[in-house]
């Protein structure tokens, strides 16, 4: 199976304000259901980070979303990540900050 072919982890690794912790996780856990339900998803684990540690004041979270094959990342990237990305500033502001990384299983 080529790279385009096998699946893919399309990671998101956060780090929010713990003033907003019970509304921030109540909205991301209606979000990863929103984005598992689009094509080309598989599902997603959702992880509070314990190391290394937040910032003062802060607490991480990892979403790993499994992906059928990188073609179905791609589709997601154009048509829906600007959305949904918006959907999170205009909610929480700068109150969280989020990084992305592409992640290839070895087996």
């Amino acid at each position: 199976m080529s790279a385009n072919q096998a699946e893919v982890v399309y990671e998101v690794s956060l780090e929010v304000d713990a003033a907003i912790e019970a509304e921030y996780l109540a909205w991301l856990r209606a979000h990863i259901d929103e984005i598992c339900a689009l094509p080309g998803f598989l599902g997603a684990q959702w992880l509070r980070v314990e190391e290394p540690a937040a910032a003062a004041g802060r607490f991480g979270l990892c979403v790993q979303y499994r992906l059928r094959d990188r073609a179905a990342l791609e589709d997601y990237l154009r048509e829906h990540a600007p959305r949904l990305r918006a959907d999170g500033v205009a909610r929480f502001g700068g109150r969280f900050q989020a990084s992305r990384r592409i992640l290839q299983p070895l087996a």
